[in-house]
This record gives C-alpha cells, structure tokens and sequence, in this order.
C-alpha cells in the first residue's frame, strides 16, 4: 500500500495480547493549600514575640539589676572586725538594717527640704527581724537621738575617730552603714545579717509606684516646713506629700521624735498593705514600677546585691500575715543629762534584743488611747483612796532560816488596818516567791511549768495601720 506520494504505507501494528495495557500519566499535584502558608508564618511569628519577650525580659531584669548599689566598702570594713561581732543566734532567722539616709546634697532627690553641705547621718534606723519560719516580722526603730557608745570607726578619708558615747546616728555620718552596724551590735548584741540603705528619692518612688497611700488625719495639717498642706480625715499622700508626712516634727503629733516614729511606723505598715494587695503583685504593668522604685534608689550588703538574692528575701516574707508584720520603738525615755537626747529603758530594752537574738516571740499592743489612760489613772486613784492613798513598798526577803523578813514601808500616804504597823503579812508575799534554801526561788521555769508568755511591747502591726 502506497500513500498519495508513492511512498509506501507503514503497516499498521499487529496487537501483542502479552503486551501490558498503557498506563495514564499521573495527574499533577495540587498546589498547596494557602492555610499551611499562614501556619508557617504563624509560628515564625510567635517564635519572634517569645525572642523578643525573653530580649525584653532579660533587659528588663538587668535593668532591675544595674539599679542595686553593691556595698563593698561596708563588707570589707566589717570583715576587719568580724571577731568582735556577735554570732547568729538562730539558724534561718534575719536580721536587716534598714537605714532611711539624711543625705541632702540635691543630687537627683527632687527634694525641697534644704541642704546641708553634703553631710549625711541616718535620719531613719529600722532593726527588721524576720524569724526563722518566715511567720513574723518585726521591725524595731532605733531613735537618731539615742545616746549610744560608738565605736571607733573609719571615716572616708581613711582617718578614724575616737570611741564615744555620742548621739546614734552620728555614727553614720562618722563611718556610714559599717559604724552603724558595728554601733547596733554593740548596743543590741544581735547579728545584723544584711544592710539596705534608701535615700529621699527611692522612697517617693515607691509611694508613686503604688498609686498613693491612704492614712488618716485627726487634724488638718499645716507645716510650711515639711511642705505639707493636708486636710483632716481620710487623705491619699503621693510620694511627695508622703515624704513631709514621715519627717514633719514641728506641726503632727506633740513634736517629738517619738512621735515621728511612730507616724513612720503606722505609714510604713500602710504600704506594705497596699504592696501585698493583688492590683500590685498580681499585675505586672504595676510590679515593675514598684521593684524599679525599691531597687533605684538602693545600696545593699554584696549578698542582696544580686535581684535573684533580693527576690528571695522578699519571697520569703510574702505569706506573712499582715497582724504578724509588726511595728515598735525600742524602749527608751530622755537622757538623764539632756531632754533632747534619749537613752534606753532597762530591763525592758535588754528583753526585747534577747528575744529578737534567740528568734523568740513578740507582741506588740497599740498606745493607750486618751480615755484608757484617764481610766487607768482614775482606778489607780480609786485603789490608793482604798488604802489611804498611799502603797506598800515591799522591801522584805527570805532569811537563811526560811523565814520571810518583812522590810517594807508605806509610802504618799496613810495605811489602813492592820497594814498601819508598817509591817506586811506572810499573806502579802508575792506567789512566786517561795522559801526554799533560805534564798529567793529561781525566776527560772522548771521543765514541768508553761513557758512564758512573749512579752508585750507598745507598738502596731500592718493590719491596723489602714485607716
């Protein structure tokens, strides 16, 4: 067979039954769904913001960390004098020293209330024990115009002053956080573990931080000197305001240093209500400005130095119940030679160091109010009446015999009955006072006997500072 061309005719194909059947090409591949492109950058994304979140993290942790002080000077000072200084009394238990410094040289304080050469000395001086099982706190201040022995120290030149009894906080002006610490372990005998020092600045940051602190005023308040112009009742203090209100002197309260504490004390228990409350802790927008503020203005001993070692100080008070967090004045009353100096009250000062040494309890009682105290006076009056107006002065012993010798007397006033001879009955013996030996009974509790209770001193807890 030929085509049209002449050209022969390929012949067609002869089938092959054992030929396989042929296969249809593959269909192409789809193209890939557009929902697997936006995964894709979805997670490119979220690993971008986590990047970014732990850039911002660490950036902000670094910042919280550059603004702490680190005082090296004080540690290598009392390193030099580690022999004389008392031990830690109680595994776990801290003692810190919080000291408010009077430095008013203006740089960077914000602050109107004058100058004074660049001088400083520690306006206030807070002894903060926290017991071992983190159950309690309790913060003792210490007057600046403590008459105290204070040792020699160095001063920043490198020269060294003499040991005196002088005012309390001179010490810091002589030899800063060091003679302070050393001058509060002589006084006290307990071991001051760590040191913060916190200027004006740091303080109303901190106020600011937390969006004010409530307190409440019975008068209204007018002290061009603490530039301070408040009206009474219920008042909201910013930092500023907050800082005339802790320092004024001349208008709140009777004057007296005293007094300032105690404002101190109650504001102090104030704030840390509004830091424990959740709008701060629980709300980072609000934490950060609060730790930037407790830490810019700052300077601790080495091992507090570090925001993880801060961190778990302040952790480990967290939990601590506001009415266990408490707030007292050492006891004390005006210098016998000074009226404007203060000196320690025995034995009542040496009781509250040994419980704060050996991590023993404290109780504090708020101050008698105007009418308890008329109260107490008119039942004092009432018994004295009784008896003539007069009281017993009992003066009397065991004898070597085991036979009380009766040696007291009345004294402002006239006694009644059979009390007129002067002399006291066996009636009259204290009950804890037993013959035995011919001697006093010990004052020492038998192992069979309760322990006594903590005792009590004037103060407030954080609870009852909120208005």
């Amino acid at each position: 067979m030929t085509d049209t061309a002449g050209t022969p005719a390929e012949p067609d194909p002869v089938p092959d039954d054992d030929a396989p059947e042929p296969v249809a090409p593959a269909p192409p591949a789809p193209p890939a769904p557009r929902k697997r492109h936006w995964l894709r950058w979805a997670a490119l994304a979220v690993s971008v913001v986590v990047l970014a979140a732990a850039g911002i993290g660490w950036s902000l942790y670094k910042k919280l960390e550059g603004n702490i002080t680190e005082d090296t000077g004080t540690a290598a000072e009392l390193e030099r004098y580690e022999r004389e200084r008392p031990l830690p009394a109680v595994h776990d238990a801290q003692n810190v020293l919080l000291i408010g410094s009077d430095t008013r040289s203006g740089q960077g304080t914000g602050n109107p209330y004058g100058q004074d050469q660049g001088t400083q000395r520690s306006d206030t001086t807070i002894l903060l024990h926290l017991a071992a099982d983190r159950r309690s706190a309790t913060a003792v201040s210490l007057p600046r115009d403590l008459m105290a022995d204070i040792p020699s120290c160095r001063k920043p030149d490198g020269s060294r002053t003499n040991e005196q009894f002088a005012q309390f906080n001179w010490a810091f002006e002589f030899g800063g956080a060091a003679c302070t610490i050393r001058t509060v372990e002589k006084m006290t005998h307990v071991r001051i573990d760590h040191h913060m020092i916190v200027d004006f600045r740091g303080f109303k940051k901190m106020v600011d931080a937390v969006e004010g602190v409530e307190v409440c005023l019975k008068d209204p308040v007018d002290d061009a000197d603490a530039h301070l112009k408040l009206a009474a009742g219920r008042q909201k203090l910013d930092g500023e305001q907050a800082l005339g209100y802790v320092r004024a002197r001349k208008t709140l309260g009777n004057g007296s240093d005293t007094d300032r504490m105690d404002r101190q004390q109650q504001f102090l228990g104030a704030l840390v209500n509004k830091v424990q409350s959740n709008g701060v802790l629980l709300n980072p927008t609000r934490l950060f400005p609060v730790l930037d503020a407790a830490t810019s203005s700052l300077t601790t001993d080495p091992a507090l130095a570090k925001l993880t070692d801060l961190y778990e100080l302040v952790r480990s008070m967290r939990n601590i119940p506001t009415e266990r967090v408490q707030f007292l004045t050492v006891p004390r009353q005006s210098y016998t030679y000074d009226a404007n100096r203060d000196e320690l009250v025995q034995p009542d000062a040496g009781r509250l160091f040994d419980q704060l040494r050996n991590d023993a309890p404290v109780q504090v009682a708020p101050e008698p109010t105007e009418a308890e105290q008329a109260a107490d006076e008119a039942a004092q009056k009432g018994e004295e009446s009784e008896s003539g107006g007069g009281h017993w002065v009992d003066q009397g012993y065991w004898g070597d015999d085991g036979e009380w010798v009766d040696d007291g007397y009345w004294a402002d006033g006239k006694p009644s009955g059979s009390e007129a001879s002067g002399k006291g009955t066996s009636d009259e013996k204290p009950d804890d006072e037993k013959p035995g030996d011919g001697k006093p009974a010990d004052a020492s509790p038998s192992p069979s006997e309760s322990p006594s209770p903590a005792p009590t001193f004037r103060g407030n807890t954080a609870a009852g500072s909120t208005c």
